[in-house]
Parts: C-alpha cells; sequence; structure tokens
C-alpha cells in the first residue's frame, strides 16, 4: 500500500490542519493507519478566500471550454493509472473489497472524462426575439462549491462533484467525511498535480477533512460559498437545505433511502436471488440505494425466502484485501454497534432472525467491524426496522398479495431513492415501475451506475440531480443577453 497521506490541502498548500487529530482506523483489523489533522473553521475561510482569488485569476477565468475539458481527460487519466494505489487506500480506509474499491477509482475517471464530454459539447443559445433584438442564453461559473460527502464511497462521490463544478468553472471546497479521509487526499494530490501541469492555481481546489459540525457548518455557512452538493444523511441534509435557503444558494442533496425490491411471482428465480443478494449485502450493505426492503409475493415466498436465506449463509465474510471476501467489515466499530443495535430493536419488535444478527466469532473477527449478513422477517411493514434506514448488511422479507398491496407497501417510506423489480412480464415491469415513488427503478438489474444517466432522490432521499450531461448546467448560473438589431431610436431618446 502506499504511504498514506495525512497533510490536508488549504488554499493550495499541503499542511498539518490546525483542528483535532483524528484517527482514520482499518476496521478490518481496528488497526490506526494514520493521524489526519483537521482542518479549522479558520482554514476553511482561508481556502474559501483563496478559491475565489484563484477563479479570478485570468488563467482559470478565461480558459476557453476545450481547455477546461483537457485538464478533465488528465485527472482522468492520473486517476486511472492510480487506480490500483486509490483502490488500496480506500480498502484500507472503509474496508470495502480490493474489487469494488478499484471499480470506484475507475468510475471516478470515468465521471471526470464524461464531463470534459459534457462540457466539449455543451452549447449557448440563441432564443428566439420577440422584437429587433437579437437574444442569447449564456452560462457561467457560481463561484466558490462547498461539496460534502459521506465515508462510503468517497473516491467515486468527490469525482460526482468535483467533476462538474470544475468543468462549470468553479472552485471546490470538499470536505471528505472524518471517518475515511485518506482516499479523497489521494484524489486530490492528483487533481493538484493536473493543475500544477496546466499552470492554474492550486487553491481551485481544497480538501478539509474534519467534522461536520466543525468543518461542515463553516463550509456551508460562509458567504464566499455559493453552491452546496451534499450526499449523506437525511437529518444533515435538512439542517443545509435551511441553511442555503437562508443564504439563497442553490444545494443538491443526495440523501438516505430504504429502498424496495420486488420479486414478483413470474421473476428467473435464479436470477432474482442473485440480485437480491448482491443488492443488499454488497458494499456490507453501507448503501444509500441498498435494497433493504424485499417483497416477495406470496405464493413463492416461503421457497424464494428459504432459498435465500441458504444463500446468505455461504457468503463469505472477511477483509477487504482477500480476493475471496464478499462482504467485508463495515467502516467503524461505532457503526457496527450501530447496526447491532437495529437487530436488537427488531428482535424487539418480533422479527424472526432467519440468519446472521450477530458479529462473527472466531480470531479473523476478533479485532474487527464485521457483522454477519442478516435476513429478518415477521415484522408489520409499519415497524421501524422496516421504515428506518440501517445502513448494514440487513434485509428485511416482506410478503405481498397483489400489484395494490405490494405498491401500497413499497411507497409507504418518507424515503424514495431506488427500486429493484425482478419479473419475466415486461408490461408488469413498466407498470410498477412508472408507479413507485423513487428516483431510479433497475428492472432485472440492480446497482448498476451511468454517468450519462441523471441520479436523484424523491422525498427524503433528495434534492436535485448528479450524473447525466444536465450536472454541468446544475454548477452554473444562466444569463440572458439582449443585442439591440434597429436603428430606430430607443422610447425617450432625445
Amino acid at each position: 500500500m502506499p504511504l498514506l497521506p495525512t497533510d490536508i490541502l488549504i488554499a493550495g498548500q499541503w499542511r498539518r490542519g490546525a483542528g483535532e487529530p483524528v484517527d482514520t482506523v482499518d476496521p478490518a483489523t481496528g488497526r490506526v493507519l494514520a493521524t489526519v489533522y483537521s482542518a479549522s473553521a479558520a482554514e476553511v475561510a482561508e481556502a474559501a478566500e483563496a478559491a475565489a482569488r484563484a477563479m479570478a485569476d485570468p488563467a482559470w477565468r478565461n480558459l476557453l471550454a476545450h481547455e477546461r475539458a483537457r485538464l478533465l481527460h488528465r485527472i482522468a487519466e492520473l486517476v486511472e493509472q492510480a487506480a490500483p494505489e486509490l483502490a488500496a487506500v480506500q480498502t484500507a480506509d472503509t474496508g470495502k473489497t480490493l474489487a469494488e474499491t478499484r471499480a470506484l477509482a475507475l468510475s471516478a475517471a470515468g465521471t471526470f472524462r464524461y464531463m470534459a464530454a459534457a462540457l466539449e459539447t455543451a452549447e449557448d443559445a440563441v432564443t428566439p426575439s420577440r422584437g429587433p433584438y437579437l437574444t442569447m442564453s449564456v452560462y457561467e461559473p457560481i463561484g466558490v462549491v462547498g461539496a460534502i460527502n459521506p465515508w462510503n464511497s468517497p473516491v467515486a462521490s468527490d469525482a460526482q462533484k468535483i467533476a462538474p463544478a470544475f468543468a462549470a468553472g468553479n472552485a471546490v471546497l470538499l470536505k471528505p467525511a472524518a471517518w475515511t479521509p485518506l482516499v479523497s487526499l489521494a484524489l486530490g494530490r492528483l487533481i493538484t498535480q493536473a493543475l500544477d501541469e496546466f499552470g492554474l492555481p492550486s487553491a481551485l481546489l481544497s480538501v478539509l477533512p474534519g467534522s461536520g459540525r466543525v468543518v461542515g457548518d463553516a463550509l456551508v455557512r460562509h458567504p464566499l460559498v455559493a453552491r452546496i452538493g451534499f450526499t449523506g444523511g437525511t437529518g444533515t441534509g435538512r439542517s443545509i437545505a435551511a441553511i442555503a435557503a437562508e443564504k439563497l444558494i442553490p444545494a443538491s442533496l443526495e440523501l438516505g433511502g430504504k429502498s424496495p425490491t420486488i420479486v414478483r411471482a413470474d421473476a428467473d428465480i435464479e436470477q432474482a436471488l442473485a440480485g437480491v443478494l448482491f443488492g443488499i449485502f454488497s458494499s456490507s450493505g453501507q448503501s444509500c440505494i441498498a435494497g433493504s426492503r424485499l417483497f416477495v409475493a406470496r405464493e413463492i415466498y416461503d421457497a424464494f425466502v428459504g432459498e435465500l436465506v441458504e444463500r446468505v449463509r455461504t457468503l463469505r465474510v472477511g477483509p477487504g484485501t482477500d480476493p475471496a471476501t464478499q462482504v467485508g467489515p463495515l467502516v467503524h466499530h461505532r457503526h457496527r454497534d450501530s447496526v447491532a443495535g437495529y437487530v436488537d430493536l427488531a428482535r424487539s419488535e418480533g422479527a424472526r432472525v432467519l440468519c446472521g444478527g450477530a458479529a462473527p466469532q472466531g480470531e479473523r473477527y476478533q479485532d474487527g467491524a464485521y457483522y454477519l449478513p442478516t435476513v429478518l422477517d415477521g415484522l408489520p411493514h409499519t415497524s421501524r426496522t422496516c421504515q428506518e434506514e440501517i445502513f448494514g448488511p440487513v434485509l428485511v422479507a416482506l410478503p405481498y398479495d397483489d400489484e395494490e398491496d405490494l405498491v401500497r407497501q413499497a411507497n409507504d417510506s418518507v424515503y424514495g431513492l431506488a427500486c429493484g423489480i425482478w419479473t419475466r412480464d415486461l408490461r408488469a415491469a413498466w407498470r410498477i415501475a412508472r408507479r413507485i415513488e423513487a428516483g431510479t427503478v433497475w428492472i432485472n438489474t440492480y446497482k448498476q451506475f451511468s454517468a450519462a444517466t441523471p441520479f436523484s432522490g424523491w422525498k427524503d432521499s433528495g434534492l436535485g440531480t448528479e450524473k447525466g450531461r444536465d450536472a454541468l448546467r446544475t454548477y452554473q448560473r444562466q444569463k440572458s443577453l439582449y443585442w439591440g438589431a434597429s436603428d430606430l431610436p430607443l422610447p425617450w431618446a432625445d
């Protein structure tokens, strides 16, 4: 594994933060990987002021769109070349398998590449005139962007905010999660290398680890921060939205989920079993779009859930560095305890624990933040276990009687992020997909993503969109230009 970065990036300078020290821990072993000193509120202000100056620098301000696209392509190239190192750092920091973290690093490279293409092909518009003038609609950068990301998929989430923000001509203050800052710092090194190669101000990006209470709050409230992109919990998202509303600045919020995955009686059972397993237990269930509520047609419920449980018991739990591992540790021991607390809650609500429901035993697991893949049933859909986001390897199974019963239960949630449907009936898939209240619906697949396809949440799952070519425009302001085209004098002309 490469040398772990511990200096943070403040206003174009790599140095130790003035804030509190935070140990980042390998969740597979409990071993401290590095101690990163957080940014202070004063350093957030320093970074914001330097970012505003960097945006005003003619080297960046006057950079043409195709030249910014070249920068994004170079960042993508550097990320792709460093993918093995980025994967190793992220696996050490988050516990994810190396296969997943390598895919996330390559996804980040793809995001920069896609946004470069979106930028190259973006067009201003000449709008229809309604008088003796020419009208144009053009787009300009918003300013300094605050990007706040969670701990579950840092490098990919970072790219989803930095790439469109840079493409749009902005500067970025990135706050990674306090538990998992290392891969974001490593990405920052690559981006500053590209900025240096192009002779651009390095203060266009700051990477500011620390707590949401100190760093996140200072970032969101700073008067120079003109847009917020946030991925994380719904409660924090509400607080950020309130501050953004007070400041009258735009914010995009990708928040929590309790996504339904639906197995109809006519489904390809083998395909559905594999899809349900992957949908909830990959990433150890630490995914906002995890398919954590399983709805199975009553006539196949016992057989399907019984077979599913048998397969869950065979999932290989272990460290992310082991190529055989399918379910890694949770990100932190405190989070593992939170997941265990939810399973205890489920028991108190009357759940049957069909498998899992505890930390694995044995010397291999004793120091890590592991929790067994767990399947529950026997709960009413109104229970807290069925309604609240657990964010771990816990699946709750429920039967449904008919399509009306299914849609009613699936939509009975404050969340609306994602959904999976397993069926051979394309008409039913279309009908149900259109009735489900969610921003993304997968049919006979799950957790597939495209940088070209918008991603958004409904209800308490979020506000605004990420990805897609329109993501570029969400980081810009629109301006209208009128060009007079008449020789006649204006009204009131002398």
